[in-house]
């Protein structure tokens, strides 16, 4: 529990919050909103704000497994009845680093806008040891789980198969 909520609720909360006030702006369209969260010892790691939060989050993360949570919600303001939101968990496990090998990958500037101070489709592939679950969860959008309710509610295809539901 995190404050109380679930990291599958928090997520899921703040993913239909984001889809919710981006549906205000385009009234009518189809909205995805996501968001994505490390999870390790009952705490969010978010975006590190300097070098040294950076490198304890890291230091932290190493050799152990921690979770990644993703919420995304799929919305049109014209048809709330029709809302999908959903939430993917993936484990992954970051190999043992050395103070050195910390500090050089921060020099690479990649982990500073990344929740957990790393990126699974950057330089920070180098550091994954093993993801049990959707990858693409860990980059930040299940993009399975995604497609499979893009295409439940009519909208697109990604298969491009005729039927649509």
């Amino acid at each position: 529990m995190l404050n109380g909520e679930l990291p599958e609720d928090h997520v899921r909360r703040l993913a239909v919050s984001k889809a919710r006030a981006v549906s205000k702006l385009y009234p009518g369209s189809w909205v995805l909103g996501a968001d994505t969260i490390v999870v390790i010892d009952g705490r969010i790691l978010g975006k590190p704000t300097d070098r040294r939060e950076a490198e304890e989050m890291l230091a932290t993360l190493s050799s152990r497994v921690h979770e990644v949570f993703t919420g995304y919600a799929i919305l049109n303001s014209e048809f709330p009845s029709r809302e999908i939101s959903g939430v993917v968990r993936s484990e992954v496990l970051i190999r043992s680093l050395t103070p050195e090998e910390i500090s050089g990958y921060i020099d690479t500037g990649e982990p500073m806008d990344k929740a957990g101070a790393y990126a699974i489709q950057g330089v920070g592939s180098a550091i994954v040891e093993r993801v049990s679950g959707s990858y693409t969860n860990v980059v930040g959008l299940p993009l399975c789980e995604v497609a499979r309710d893009i295409k439940r509610l009519g909208i697109f295809d990604f298969l491009g198969s005729d039927e649509l539901p």
